[in-house]
């Protein structure tokens, strides 16, 4: 075995340069992590509260309340604009660096805009 001291050592983190790919890859995982703990808990309390909906209006109309709700609309909009984006791929479309970097750029902002409008959506209704 031969002893090369120049060889490189790749990728290590003072030289590996982030990618908008790799950031909406980690965070797509665990955001989808934090979903499916979201919909154990909101389905729990369905669950156990049986038909005692006042306490889930109290609860969803507090300050928490909307900001879990509005979380929870955030991620979702995420999770679906990423898997949208995967899907694409897996269709062979949309693997060019800038193309790739356009769409995460528009995953991001689409999931802030989604949930924008969710929320007046949902206050409208309600």
């Amino acid at each position: 075995m031969s002893d090369n001291k120049n060889s490189p050592l790749s990728p290590h983190l003072q030289i590996y340069k982030w990618h908008i790919s790799s950031l909406l890859s980690i965070s797509h995982r665990i955001i989808g992590i934090i979903n499916f703990i979201f919909i154990i808990l909101i389905s729990s309390m369905l669950i156990f509260m049986g038909a005692d909906i006042q306490t889930l209006q109290i609860l969803f109309q507090s300050s928490i309340g909307k900001f879990l709700i509005i979380c929870f609309c955030w991620s979702f909009s995420f999770q679906i604009l990423n898997e949208i984006r995967h899907l694409a791929w897996d269709l062979g479309y949309g693997f060019d660096l800038k193309l790739s970097e356009i769409t995460g750029i528009l995953t991001i902002i689409g999931s802030f805009v989604f949930t924008i409008l969710f929320y007046l959506i949902g206050k409208n209704l309600f």
